[in-house]
């Protein structure tokens, strides 16, 4: 899954996200409240957690503009503020969960994963599906016509990218940013590698082929190619 992590502190920050892409997925990073609002209302998110106290806009505000744009995206709070009235100051404010710090990341990782489950929200999607090739969300498992398919963790979140944006063209760009977290171009065969790699484990051996090459532009999922 795609999050957005709004945290100011290096170090809890470093910790989170390592914890969150450890486990699979796709992290956004953001220091500022304005920051957070920007990237939550112009991407797709799966869930966001929120800093409660971070600079110029403190979470819980950045939160409610978001509510009030009609982002319904899950949200977590981050905070040390642990009393009953924060807690439903920050619940009534748009959060679906509060974590108060400090905290267990394998707890954190886990109410992430239960948020995203929660309908009906249109990121609580489980599972994606082209044609006989489905990708498990929440158990991390691909299968194509009921055979399991073995992926390394990067080749995992590139399918489910892919699988996200099925029947449209995905560039090398678009891959850089929201698989690897690049917004600039290494300049290696980072794309191209991982891709032939993952061809050969989604397509060979089937009659036909799902992930297609769109010369010059990029590649593209899908089951019945124009």
């Amino acid at each position: 899954m795609k999050l957005l992590l709004l945290e100011d502190d290096d170090a809890t920050r470093s910790h989170i996200e390592k914890a969150l892409t450890s486990a699979g997925h796709v992290v956004d990073v953001c220091l500022t409240g304005p920051d957070a609002v920007f990237l939550a209302s112009s991407n797709e998110y799966s869930v966001i957690i929120l800093d409660r106290m971070v600079p110029e806009l403190d979470g819980l505000s950045a939160l409610k503009q978001l509510r009030a744009q009609g982002v319904s995206t899950p949200a977590i709070l981050l905070t040390g503020m642990d009393g009953i009235r924060d807690r439903v100051e920050g619940l009534e404010g748009g959060a679906d969960d509060y974590l108060v710090k400090p905290f267990a990341t394998t707890e954190l990782v886990a109410r992430v994963a239960a948020l995203a489950r929660r309908p009906p929200s249109v990121d609580a999607i489980t599972m994606l599906r082209v044609g006989d090739l489905e990708l498990d969300l929440l158990k991390r498992t691909v299968s194509r016509a009921g055979r399991r398919i073995e992926l390394q963790a990067q080749e995992m979140k590139l399918l489910e990218y892919l699988m996200r944006h099925k029947g449209e063209v995905v560039t090398r760009t678009m891959m850089l940013e929201n698989v690897w977290s690049f917004h600039f171009d290494p300049q290696t065969n980072l794309i191209e590698s991982h891709m032939s790699r993952l061809r050969a484990k989604i397509d060979r051996g089937f009659d036909a082929d799902l992930i297609h090459t769109i010369r010059g532009s990029g590649y593209r999922i899908e089951a019945s190619p124009p």
